[in-house]
């Protein structure tokens, strides 16, 4: 590892203002290096950052943060901005357990300002903050309003509707459009094609001008190159959609010529009014692998620089993912059926998407960063005789709540939801994690909601759910069950609305006891219950559905048993719990209930099973807790 005699002197960004603008390109490659060393260590989100290293050294230097605001869109690309932030020594801890935030949290930094995680909020919170700042009219210098938004995000629906705002208002603020024709996934839609058109303006320009070189010393090339060059530019020159907004545009500029950059933002800072700045860069910019394979290197595991490999895995005894599970059910189911239609919102390949995606082309429809309009698109696909199966991760299904009420749910549509990364999911902290969705799932009337404990399981309740006619929900977790995936156990029945007593607590030993509790554990919980049944003798029921609920099963256990422990991986507030509690209440069932969840609080970021501990909802966790209420 090299010395880096000028990254060492810059603690926070008043520290990086003190350089000539001669030193910056040394700046940006002592950060760049000191990044992928550090990610190398450490892991976490890594091309998206190498991608910003000079805009990021460029905005801190002609702006004045923290008294300038700089507001970052989904924030994945903010290592750079921690590490001249006051938080380099920390950066190798980012994800973990009582380290950095993945994302910018002012908690963590005043130079954070704006708490981010879920993409197109930039442009929308920025706004809000120059209407702010006009509204106090103080004397002092009005504070600058920054946002760097990348292309993908700028295709949601939040942004575009800030964007329409801030023209109408002539709202001071200017949006740094962060061009590498990549979000996670490749950027989709005609917006992305208008990035394009003016990419290849730009390219035009480029080739125009060094070419004059060349063709002065060519009559004849000179001539050919005067007749095409109305047409040329015809194709090519564009006008850019944020000037039909009421933005100045600028650009596109190369986004790793820093000294430019530099240049550029100076003179963007006397420009008054809503302004765009276009600036292209390569996603993974100066680390090769991360340059070529933008899909796999978006987020790494800890790797070796020189072998340009990740570390090796441990063995896995659990196989395949849940995600894998869903990848090998939507892949053979659309073999069978026609009408099956796959949508994801910018999440192809998170989503175990990527094969349908090559084997069905024409059946799978990636609709960019839109949650609300894919779902709204399922109904319409749904309408006209189709079968869509929206492949969403729970965190982001919140998006689109009203959609779901009332585009699917209202007119009894038949549309499957595969809600992934459900409960908790740990390194990407609580903007990620999917800890509401049988809360705000279980009250929407018509919609049947399905909790696999096992990937077996989950691959028939997968089954189950296409063959059910109207809207229906298959809620798992990433990763999870250690139980075995096999072809014989993932064509088992599954009956809508019926729950499975995993345990009976039937043992001499303890029949006192065993008629007491029944725990009643949904979803990935079902595993985790598991020692504390054995271990106390008491009933362990998979409950499978979070509606309906096994009603027949309920009466039958109150009968026996006094108390009912629900576990789940859900916000105890109308989770799965409150819905046994109303079934209790309703029916004047003779038992008490006592619920098991997520607290009512943000959890942190760290490793599933860390925060899962946290929570106590690990195995030990869950067993100190039914002994506590005993």
């Amino acid at each position: 590892m090299r010395d880096k005699k000028i990254l060492n002197k810059i603690k926070f960004s008043k520290d990086l203002r003190k350089l000539t603008i001669r030193e910056l390109p040394l700046l940006s490659k002592e950060l760049r290096e000191y990044l992928i060393e550090s990610v190398a260590e450490s892991g976490g989100h890594f091309g998206s950052n190498l991608g910003v290293v000079e805009l990021t050294i460029a905005l801190h230097y002609v702006f004045n943060t923290p008294e300038d605001l700089l507001v970052w869109d989904v924030g994945h690309q903010t290592y750079p901005h921690k590490i001249l932030t006051g938080r380099k020594d920390k950066i190798k801890k980012i994800r973990q357990r009582g380290g950095l935030a993945p994302f910018p949290k002012r908690s963590e930094s005043k130079f954070d300002t704006f708490d981010v995680g879920h993409s197109a909020t930039s442009i929308s919170a920025g706004l809000g903050m120059v209407v702010a700042e006009e509204h106090k009219r103080t004397k002092k210098r009005k504070k600058e309003v920054v946002v760097v938004i990348g292309d993908g995000a700028l295709g949601g629906g939040m942004a575009l509707e800030a964007l329409n705002h801030a023209g109408d208002i002539k709202a001071n603020i200017l949006i740094i459009l962060n061009d590498n024709k990549m979000s996670i996934s490749k950027n989709v839609g005609g917006l992305c094609r208008h990035l394009t058109k003016l990419r290849s303006s730009w390219c035009y320009n480029k080739i125009k001008s060094k070419s004059k070189k060349i063709f002065k010393y060519s009559p004849a090339l000179l001539r050919a190159a005067r007749q095409t060059k109305t047409k040329l530019k015809g194709v090519l020159a564009t006008e850019s959609i944020f000037e039909k907004f009421g933005f100045k545009y600028y650009g596109p500029t190369d986004g790793h010529d820093l000294i430019e950059l530099v240049k550029i933002l100076k003179y963007l800072k006397r420009i008054k009014g809503p302004k765009v700045l276009h600036v292209v860069t390569t996603k993974g910019k100066g680390y090769k692998p991360a340059e070529k394979d933008e899909f796999c290197l978006h987020a790494t595991k800890p790797f070796d620089i020189k072998n340009k490999t990740t570390e090796k895995k441990k063995k896995n005894t659990s196989g395949k993912t849940y995600t894998d599970i869903f990848s090998d059910w939507i892949v053979e189911k659309g073999k069978k059926s026609k009408k099956l239609q796959a949508i994801t919102p910018a999440m192809c390949s998170g989503s175990g998407l990527n094969l349908f995606a090559k084997l069905f082309p024409e059946r799978f429809h990636d609709v960019g960063i839109a949650e609300q309009h894919a779902v709204t698109f399922a109904g319409g696909l749904a309408s006209r005789g189709m079968k869509p199966v929206v492949a969403i991760y729970s965190t982001f299904l919140q998006r689109a709540y009203d959609q779901v009420i009332h585009d699917i749910a209202l007119p009894n549509l038949d549309v499957l939801f595969a809600i992934d990364r459900a409960g908790i999911v740990g390194p990407d902290g609580a903007t990620h994690a999917g800890s509401f969705d049988l809360s705000f799932l279980r009250v929407i009337p018509n919609l049947t909601i399905m909790v696999p404990a096992t990937k077996n399981e989950c691959y028939a309740m997968l089954e189950a759910g296409y063959q059910h006619p109207g809207p229906v929900a298959v809620r798992y977790p990433r990763s999870g069950s250690n139980d075995r995936y096999t072809k014989k156990g993932r064509t088992q029945r599954i009956k809508i609305g019926r729950a499975k007593i995993v345990y009976n607590g039937n043992q001499k030993k303890n029949k006192k006891q065993q008629k007491k509790i029944a725990i009643l554990a949904f979803g990935a919980m079902v595993e985790k219950c598991r020692l504390a049944s054995k271990k106390l003798s008491v009933t362990l029921v998979n409950m499978r559905f979070v509606k309906p609920l096994d009603g027949k099963l309920l009466k039958k256990l109150a009968k026996t048993h006094s108390l009912f422990v629900t576990v789940e991986d859900n916000v105890i507030a109308g989770g799965a719990g409150s819905a046994i509690n109303e079934f209790v209440l309703d029916n004047n069932l003779k038992v008490r209930v006592k619920n098991v969840g997520l607290p009512d609080k943000f959890l942190p970021h760290g490793t599933r099973e860390e925060i899962l501990s946290l929570a106590g909802l690990d195995e030990e966790g869950i067993l100190e807790k039914i002994k506590k209420i005993l």
